[in-house]
């Protein structure tokens, strides 16, 4: 098999050029890059990357902790995680979980493993302290505020951006709320059902369990939960959901109850979805498409730190004002 000594012979060049140009270097004049290009296709040459790795340390992966993928909470984050590798010319891993710890600490046993140089966690149903365990082995940064612990992390204050749109509504003159919710029992949206119970309380409004639903997440929920709210008698006069595609399916489904919106139920979405601006429903910014960016951007120069610090980066919310208060 070809080695790095013998396409420097052929193509009459240094070994350091040859690896230059293997390691994509800008500074390889155009005749030598190409003499080593047509050597290395002569001779057939494929690269031994378990060696490349054990040289540099480096992997050029990270792993990607993602409970759904096919959820726009986590394909936002995504999309701006993969926007930023491309341009570092990183890799990333994909392990959709569904909330599995089993499943997560498979990924984190691949950073102890060095098989990856660092994880990304969008959402995770493990402790922190089990996540600080493996910051040992290499950076790991959290899509959620965790406190300051051994890891990174990049967050919405969720429940500052909660309260903000129930304060909005009250505003508004709304007094019978209701919450529509992904998962009952997490970290994200923990924060979101502690704020709308401490408004509640703080505010003097009656809350009523029987309007919260949980395991709203598709476009259906959202459908199904205003079905269930529609057979009751008593009813809300606004709705806070968790997840404009949520807002959307229960918009959609609107118009066969004959609900006007906003005269008959107002509803604030959040995420700011393509969807939700399309229907022109007014929602709260979480700036996904940023989390994800700035979560690989701070994880790339910890892989390039000999002994990087945690950073804790908390993103800004706005609210977006359209039709449906």
């Amino acid at each position: 098999m070809a080695n790095i000594k013998e396409i420097a012979r052929i193509a009459g060049v240094s070994v350091t050029t040859v690896s230059r140009v293997l390691n994509n270097h800008p500074y390889v004049s155009p005749q030598k890059r190409a003499a080593v290009l047509a050597t290395i296709e002569q001779l057939n040459y494929t690269r031994n990357m378990n060696a490349v790795h054990l040289i540099t340390g480096r992997t050029g992966a990270i792993g990607v902790v993602i409970p759904n993928i096919n959820y726009y909470y986590f394909s936002a984050i995504l999309e701006g995680l993969a926007r930023e590798a491309l341009p570092a010319k990183y890799r990333l891993i994909l392990c959709q979980t569904s909330y599995r710890p089993e499943e997560e600490l498979q990924v984190l046993d691949m950073l102890r493993n060095k098989e990856i140089d660092g994880v990304v966690i969008v959402s995770t149903a493990l402790k922190p302290e089990t996540i600080e365990a493996y910051t040992a082995y290499g950076p790991v940064v959290t899509c959620q505020d965790s406190g300051e612990r051994r890891f990174s992390s990049v967050y919405l204050e969720h429940y500052a951006a909660f309260w903000h749109g129930l304060q909005y509504l009250r505003n508004k003159g709304y007094r019978k709320i209701g919450y529509f919710e992904g998962r009952q029992h997490g970290s994200s949206s923990g924060l979101r059902q502690k704020a709308f119970g401490d408004f509640h309380r703080e505010s003097g409004i009656p809350l009523h369990p029987e309007w919260i639903m949980f395991d709203c997440a598709t476009e259906e929920d959202g459908a199904a939960a205003l079905d269930r709210l529609w057979q009751m008698e008593e009813r809300p006069d606004a709705l806070i959901i968790a997840g404009d595609h949520v807002a959307a399916g229960l918009m959609i489904a609107a118009r066969s109850y004959k609900i006007r919106i906003p005269e008959d139920l107002a509803i604030i979405g959040f995420d700011n979805q393509p969807i939700g601006r399309l229907l022109g429903l007014t929602t709260i910014d979480n700036q996904l498409f940023e989390m994800g960016a700035a979560a690989f951007r701070i994880i790339h120069d910890q892989i390039n730190e000999d002994a990087p610090s945690p950073v804790y980066r908390k993103l800004d919310y706005r609210l977006i004002e359209r039709t449906t208060v």
